[in-house]
């Protein structure tokens, strides 16, 4: 292994490291005992195979999020819609089960996920769009586009889609649960997302490293102008990175909505699945299978969470704040990447004088 590859896998093991670190310290100045805390997250989340089912659950959607906004920042955007390209996949994929809840349960799921695919791709593709045509801002765009998606996905609840606060849950024919792995799992939630993960984490990586398209993306974010000189398209190239990634958020969705909950219901709020995934491939440094691994931790103290109250006395917000600290510590990776930077050159001095 490479000194470079060597620190890029360092510098979210420290973060991790130092997130744990801070939480603990918190804990300490607020007079808990972080030892107690920790091993109540983990033996709560491990010790249990439906709490274990749970985490997995968590960390599938996780990964998909985590995947959708990755692609967009390799290409060098800031795609902050996950949350609402995830709402529309979501919702076009409970309208399309509850509009045809008798078809083959493998052509209905397939309708259901590709609406959701076709739906969050769209959705990214408008800031896509305007960014590549006109320069507009994709922050400022998919921020506006979160709200929009949210509100519309409230009014075809009440007024089209539902009967009430909520729609009506979706046959047997597009539940992507699976009987073994529900029995596994002591009746969790856990259901075939997890595979779909694990496969588009390979086509990603496929992608991103083995093809001609992934290439000119990962060109384009790193410098536009020179891949352009190259004769790269960056318009294509932009809209291209925004499709996938509200594709990726959109297939998130439509797991999240056939697969955990099987309905739709009105929302106070975005879903934090879709913040947690840029988390996520941040922690993950954009590479999938960190991301892969970032989503299980992140879905761990997600479900761990929930233990802290009762198994260590501990506010169950605490486990919100080691995160964000987590993340604060990737997004300040200079900080360690100094330090080890100093470490080694210390190191190699050591070494030329001994010589």
């Amino acid at each position: 292994m490479n000194k470079d590859r060597l620190n890029n896998l360092l510098v979210p093991i420290f973060s991790i490291f130092l997130g744990l670190i801070f939480g603990a310290l918190l804990m300490l100045a607020f007079g808990f005992n972080p030892i107690t805390a920790y091993n109540a997250m983990i033996s709560g989340v491990f010790g249990s195979p439906y709490f274990l089912g749970e985490a997995l659950r968590a960390a599938t959607i996780l990964t998909f999020t985590g995947l959708g906004f990755s692609i967009a920042f390799k290409a060098g955007f800031f795609n902050i819609g996950v949350a609402g390209q995830l709402l529309v996949g979501w919702t076009a994929s409970i309208w399309v089960a509850l509009a045809f809840p008798d078809l083959p349960r493998l052509m209905l799921v397939t309708m259901s996920i590709a609406a959701a695919i076709f739906a969050g791709a769209v959705w990214a593709g408008v800031a896509g769009a305007l960014r590549a045509y006109f320069g507009t801002s994709e922050v400022i765009v998919t921020i506006m586009l979160n709200y929009t998606a949210l509100h519309l996905t409230n009014y075809l609840i009440l007024n089209v889609l539902g009967t009430g606060n909520t729609t009506e849950r979706v046959s047997e024919n597009a539940n992507l649960s699976i009987g073994w792995l529900t029995e596994l799992t002591a009746g969790s939630r856990l259901n075939v997302g997890i595979f779909i993960a694990m496969v588009v984490v390979f086509l990603y990586w496929i992608f991103m490293t083995k093809t001609t398209a992934g290439f000119e993306v990962r060109a384009v974010g790193l410098n536009p102008h020179a891949s352009t000189y190259a004769g790269m398209s960056a318009t294509k190239n932009i809209i291209l990175s925004m499709l996938i990634s509200g594709g990726l958020a959109g297939l998130g969705g439509a797991i999240h909505g056939l697969g955990t909950f099987g309905n739709l219901f009105t929302q106070s709020g975005l879903p934090t699945a879709g913040f947690n995934g840029i988390a996520v491939a941040l922690l993950g440094l954009g590479n999938p299978i960190g991301i892969f691994f970032s989503s299980i931790l992140f879905g761990v103290l997600e479900i761990g969470a929930g233990f802290l109250p009762n198994g260590a006395g501990v506010p169950d917000e605490m486990a919100s704040i080691v995160t964000a600290a987590i993340i604060f510590f990737v997004g300040a990776n200079y900080i360690i990447r100094f330090f080890m930077n100093k470490l080694n050159n210390k190191k190699t001095q050591a070494v030329q004088e001994g010589e």
